[in-house]
């Protein structure tokens, strides 16, 4: 017989006619891993109940664009540097040294960070764009939490061997059996832990790929029914890399040759006709939307370079599958709607757009559409029992009106108390079970010591890593003491 679990919660974040609710004084009812009623009175007989009527019960948050294997190292290193010829964008000039240092070992601390600090953040699923696929999907396993994994490849590179300009290296025989190697993942990870950890297929940047590269993904990706993400639109260089080319948008030349679509997501999608860094004229956004591709917007990467997407309001409004990804450190979806709906309003200057509620389903709704997974990233009966249960009495929580709002604008990492996925506590009173925080706190620590050190072998000028990306301040003079 099914475990039928009772939670009594304060407010529930409810699904009804296709849209979020507000449930004051919610019950939902768990059989296992799915959620079987949600209303104000159980239906039937529990085998236990949990008081959770000090707690806002929302569904978890589906982070749509990762870099797990990394991005716990471009902390405190990419921050207040970067060049104008190169727009500001890191890719061309910082990263390719970072990369250069990153060692495996290095990568498999950066993953088991990762999935603790995605926890403590409200990421229930996550689809990750890494190199150490089969790691990470052990790891997602052993943490519990919902992971769609791909294995990133390419037909060429891009560098900066001047530190003025950016040039692409090509081996298209390499990018086709990377390939192969990412269709061979997919296979492995299909039924992995009862469907929760899954494969999909991501060539890694649109000016990196050649067409023959980008047909064959979207071909495979049909075929499989899997989700196919792409780098496009990200910065300034690819667009007129692009345009150089061919005469056309990056969404444009995805478009012309078949590759936009529902199972299509495109990471970033910000440097788009009429953004006002590339100047050119055009309808990229009806391009989106009349093909049905998603975009994962990852508002506080670009935005700590100065950078932001005009408008997401505009993208909302035009119809396109907005959700949201969390990209670089820090990997907060707390943050990522915050910046989404701040930045939002802010390039529009108008404050009734972007609202907590775009955001909010575009880090739910959005992201199950994308996924085509109805049962998640929402409360409702026959959903997967992905949730999150926040503090309604914390100090950053009060005086609590709307919800939604306040976990938008107001909420913090120490709000969220519990997180559920399939059915199963991942976290509960700020502890998440299946790891030592602390202890990959400080294995990554170790590993970033170990790696600031060697940058200068991969950076195109021998730079050290304090050349690159100076400290804030010098170190005290104990000479002057």
């Amino acid at each position: 017989m099914p475990h039928r679990t009772r939670l009594d919660a304060g407010i529930v974040i409810a699904y009804q006619r296709g849209s979020h609710t507000v449930l004051t004084g919610g019950v939902v009812v768990l059989e296992d891993d799915r959620i079987v009623h949600v209303g104000r009175e159980a239906d039937g007989p529990v085998d236990e109940t949990l008081d959770l009527r000090d707690r806002l019960l929302t569904p978890g948050f589906i982070n749509t664009h990762t870099h797990l294997a990394g991005s716990p190292l471009d902390k405190s290193l990419v921050e207040d540097v970067g060049k104008r010829q190169f727009q500001y964008s890191a890719l061309p000039d910082m990263l390719p040294a970072r990369a250069a240092a990153n060692d495996r070992q290095m990568m498999e601390a950066c993953v088991d960070y990762s999935l603790v600090e995605l926890l403590r953040t409200g990421t229930t699923t996550v689809m990750e764009i890494g190199s150490i696929g089969d790691y990470m999907a052990d790891a997602a396993e052993r943490t519990g939490l919902r992971a769609y994994v791909a294995d990133s490849y390419r037909s060429g590179r891009w560098f900066s061997d001047d530190g003025r300009s950016v040039k692409y290296e090509w081996d298209e025989a390499q990018g086709l059996r990377d390939f192969e190697r990412a269709l061979a993942l997919v296979e492995r990870l299909r039924g992995r832990a009862e469907g929760r950890v899954q494969g999909f297929l991501s060539p890694a940047q649109v000016d990196t790929c050649t067409e023959e590269l980008l047909r064959a993904s979207k071909q495979a990706a049909d075929e499989l029914q899997v989700p196919l993400a792409l780098h496009a639109s990200q910065s300034v260089f690819e667009f007129d890399e692009m345009m150089r080319r061919h005469a056309l948008t990056p969404l444009e030349w995805l478009e012309g040759i078949g590759f936009l679509g529902e199972w299509t997501i495109l990471g970033h999608a910000l440097m788009t006709a009429g953004h006002s860094w590339v100047q050119f004229s055009g309808d990229d956004l009806s391009l989106l939307a009349e093909s049905g591709t998603a975009v994962a917007h990852c508002p506080w990467v670009f935005a700590r370079r100065g950078v932001m997407m005009e408008s997401f309001a505009d993208y909302v409004a035009r119809g396109v599958t907005m959700t949201l990804g969390t990209d670089t450190s820090t990997q907060s979806m707390i943050e990522a709607l915050r910046w989404a709906a701040v930045l939002g309003k802010l390039s529009k200057r108008q404050t009734d757009v972007s609202t907590a509620r775009d955001v909010f389903d575009a880090a739910t709704t959005g992201g199950a559409r994308l996924l085509h997974r109805p049962d998640l990233g929402r409360i409702a009966n026959g959903c997967k029992a992905d949730l999150l249960a926040w503090d309604l009495g914390s100090l950053f929580m009060v005086p609590l009106r709307d919800p939604i709002r306040n976990l938008v604008y107001s909420a913090q990492a120490e709000d969220l108390l519990d997180v559920m996925v399939d059915g199963r506590w991942l976290m509960r009173d700020r502890v998440v079970l299946s790891a030592d925080e602390r202890a990959v706190a400080a294995r990554l620590q170790r590993e970033g010591e170990r790696m600031w050190p060697q940058m200068h072998v991969g950076d195109w000028a021998g730079r050290s890593v304090d050349e690159m990306s100076p400290l804030t301040y010098p170190a005290f003079d104990t000479s002057l003491a």
